[in-house]
């Protein structure tokens, strides 16, 4: 089992930056491929970012493209959301989950929530105007 603690969240204006933690405990974390999530109130959990156990490939939606980075540091078994020009949309619960055993190779893997074996409990990213 693996555990998964998001920390960072909070209220940034509009245009400004946040990086999200994920940090896990439990098993490996270089064993596992991460992703990023989000779920804004009345609307369905989203992909945002997913990063491979080696993280030497990453993938994003395009809404966050060019905005978001993701990123692991597999000796802290912690990773990372850093989100820069920050908008109003970006405003959501935001939830890290890990995969194991992954045969992953495409956007279209990453991006279902249905492939994650273990989920951390979310932080609340606000964008204020």
């Amino acid at each position: 089992q693996v555990q998964l603690v998001e920390s960072g969240g909070g209220l940034v204006q509009v245009g400004g930056s946040l990086r999200l933690s994920c940090a896990t405990s439990g098993r490996t974390f270089s064993n596992y491929d991460m992703g990023w999530f989000r779920q804004a109130p009345g609307k369905e959990r989203e992909f945002v970012a997913a990063i491979t156990r080696s993280g030497s490939t990453t993938f994003y939606t395009d809404s966050v493209k060019g905005r978001f980075a993701i990123s692991r540091d597999n000796g802290r078994n912690t990773g990372y959301l850093q989100m820069n020009s920050l908008k109003p949309e970006d405003t959501a619960v935001y939830y890290c989950a890990v995969l194991g055993l992954s045969t992953c190779s495409t956007y279209g893997c990453y991006s279902r929530s249905s492939g994650y074996n273990y989920w951390g409990q979310g932080t609340q990213v606000t964008g204020s105007s």
